[in-house]
């Protein structure tokens, strides 16, 4: 965001609070520059490789507490999204998949609420639309696997409608399944993680505005900001986790209906 320098009535100016989202590149090499949103990524893929390697390197009988929370969040994503949304039967082949979408945005959400790091990865749309792509290519493609070319029929044409209404319904199936979908998907990530990001960022920088005013009421009113700062901070925290779970779940969902596409 670009501060805005505003005449005061004194003939002076006034320059409101405001905080800087696209951050200085670490080094450019052309017109490709590595920025912070990168070297957060790659940290996150080494830490998740990291961490369930090392849960899984000595399994046990009687697990460990970094064997337990490994076997726990696998269970999580095996269990509680795959098979259940996309079936008993089906699943196992998709859980890699979801699993590695899971703790890849899970990790790079929470960042954004790291002391120092701060920043959610994917509060930038370029990570969301890259992972959108991903999926939206995966559902199609299992879809023709599955079906054949008869996938893309089965995916506009709903089962049971009267002939004649099908000029009205199968354009609005194509852009709600191929182009509306794919879109919802990325930005629906992308808008929460910047949205809330930056009440975060700028309720800071409330704080210190009112901390510099001369008025003592003005500071005291900081202490009000400073409460509600905290309680959106947990509530930012949350929303990171249940983003996570929001994205492979839809993903989920889009496969099941490709799998299953002629029984919908």
């Amino acid at each position: 965001m670009i501060a805005l320098t505003l005449p005061a009535q004194d003939g002076g100016s006034f320059t409101p609070p405001s905080v800087e989202t696209h951050l200085t590149p670490f080094f450019t090499i052309g017109g490709f520059e590595f920025t912070k949103q990168m070297l957060l990524v790659l940290l996150s893929v080494v830490i998740i490789a990291w961490f369930f390697l090392a849960a899984a390197r000595k399994g046990k009988l009687v697990p460990g507490k970094l064997q337990f929370i490994g076997e726990l969040g696998y269970g999580f994503v095996r269990n509680s999204v795959a098979k259940d949304v996309i079936g008993a039967k089906d699943y196992k082949k998709f859980v890699p998949l979801l699993f590695a979408l899971f703790f890849f945005i899970l990790l790079n959400n929470l960042f954004g609420a790291i002391p120092f790091i701060q920043l959610p990865s994917f509060s930038h749309v370029s990570g969301a639309y890259v992972l959108a792509a991903l999926v939206y290519v995966t559902w199609i493609g299992v879809g023709i696997k599955v079906n054949g070319l008869r996938y893309f029929k089965l995916a506009v044409v709903p089962s049971g409608v009267p002939w004649y209404i099908l000029p009205l319904v199968v354009p609005i199936e194509i852009i709600s399944n191929f182009v509306v979908r794919p879109m919802t998907h990325s930005l629906r990530l992308f808008a929460t993680m910047l949205a809330g990001h930056l009440i975060v960022m700028i309720a800071g920088s409330g704080i210190e505005f009112l901390i510099q005013q001369e008025n003592v009421l003005l500071q005291g009113t900081s202490i009000l900001v400073l409460v509600g700062s905290v309680a959106m901070y947990m509530l930012e925290a949350l929303i990171m986790v249940l983003q996570a779970y929001v994205f492979v779940l839809l993903t989920a969902i889009y496969i099941e209906g490709a799998v299953h596409a002629d029984s919908h």
